[in-house]
């Protein structure tokens, strides 16, 4: 059987969101907190809660509101699948 790059592209696209499915229902509420947070580290973020500062530290942050972060729309999508899935979880922020 001879699969057209439409059906290769759709089979791909849901073979990702598998993926990406499991990984996530695989994940700790820690685990799930680090990374969101890895990503607002990476784009300048300071922290405001005890927490994230002690874990992440401050320094060389530059971006004070979270709104104002400039991130790729695929790590904004991924931020957003964190929350849901912490919520899903009832996880604490």
């Amino acid at each position: 059987m001879r699969l057209t790059s439409t059906c290769l592209t759709a089979f791909l696209a849901t073979a990702t969101l598998a993926a990406t499915a499991s990984v996530a229902s695989a994940q700790s509420c820690y685990d799930l907190w680090v990374e969101r947070n890895s990503y607002y580290k990476a784009a300048g973020y300071c922290f405001k809660t005890t927490r994230a500062i002690n874990y992440f530290g401050n320094g060389g942050c530059f971006v004070y509101n979270e709104g104002d972060l400039r991130l790729a729309p695929g790590v904004r999508a991924r931020i957003n699948q964190i929350v849901r899935t912490e919520r899903a979880y009832g996880c604490s922020n």
